[in-house]
């Protein structure tokens, strides 16, 4: 008797389990969905934006970087103690 027990509160579990695991693919799904409406919706108007403005896009892609800072590689190799 316990056993049947056992396997049926195995089986809740397994169902509770498997409603769990839908529901959060369709969770993902939607997100999914909504990440490359909004791609979509960004590379609309960059290029609608690129058509009104065409010069100010080119002129900030253009731009020297920002001012590298002082800190420079050192090699791991140089920092060993020498005995």
């Amino acid at each position: 008797m316990a056993l049947w027990v056992v396997a049926g509160l195995g089986l809740l579990v397994a169902a509770v389990a498997l409603a769990a695991v839908r529901r959060l693919a369709r969770r993902l799904d939607a997100l999914n969905q909504s990440y490359w409406e909004l791609r979509y919706d960004y590379t609309r108007l960059r290029s609608q934006i690129s058509r009104l403005e065409p010069g100010q896009l080119e002129e900030a892609a253009e731009a020297p970087p920002p001012a590298a800072s002082s800190v420079t590689f050192v090699p791991l190799s140089s920092m060993k103690k020498k005995t």
